[in-house]
């Protein structure tokens, strides 16, 4: 017999005499605790399943100890900024052990399989035309410049790739956003990479400029 049971907001498959960790319980060690909010029973084939929870069942269990988990490595960076921060974290832990599994008052079990139903096939859905680029993944561009070049025409990698410098300069002379003094020069490499998604080269090529201006 197995249950499958919602825990300190996670759900685990247990079954009696089996051990578990879960997120730090506020019981003591040594304490009895019981988790009624049981989503499904298997009794030796016979399946319950709730609706979400199942009326009546529970499991029982025995709090072991309270530890924490391994160390995890939480590490943050943000490139050309000067920023790091590194932080350990221990996640806080309870081991219990099942000591039984109620089933009690369960009586909303699964029904039967039915045969499938021959498949119908779904008329082809029309084509959804293509949504552009995020030009914003060219450094350099931020939104106001991505929303002039879209506004111009120019809203995918492949566009922007073939379009001159002089025009780009041209297109946010004419918008109402202060652009100008922006400098496209390498978006048009840039956008060649991603247009062929090749994002390492592209990554590599960033890592070099700065605010998507060659050094």
């Amino acid at each position: 017999m197995y249950a499958i049971v919602e825990i300190a907001g996670q759900q685990f498959k247990v079954s009696k005499d089996l051990k578990v960790y879960v997120h730090r319980l506020a019981e003591q060690e040594g304490d009895k605790v019981s988790f009624d909010k049981v989503l499904m029973l298997d009794d030796n084939g016979t399946v319950t399943i709730g609706a979400p929870a199942i009326d009546g069942a529970s499991v029982e269990a025995k709090i072991l100890k309270h530890l924490k988990g391994d160390k995890v490595i939480v590490f943050k960076k943000k490139r050309r900024k000067g920023y790091k921060v590194k932080n350990g974290h221990r996640q806080s832990l309870t081991q219990i052990v099942i000591e039984g599994i109620q089933s009690s008052g369960a009586t909303k079990k699964a029904a039967p399989k039915k045969e499938a139903a021959p498949k119908v096939e779904a008329a082809p859905k029309a084509k959804a035309s293509k949504k552009g680029d995020d030009l914003k993944k060219i450094e350099g561009i931020g939104p106001k410049a991505a929303e002039a070049l879209v506004a111009a025409g120019v809203d995918t990698f492949a566009k922007l790739a073939s379009t001159s410098v002089d025009s780009i300069k041209e297109i946010f002379d004419a918008s109402t956003s202060k652009l100008s003094h922006l400098d496209p020069t390498t978006w048009a490499q840039q956008a060649t990479l991603a247009a062929e998604g090749k994002w390492d080269d592209l990554q590599k090529l960033q890592d070099e400029l700065n605010g998507g201006k060659a050094v």
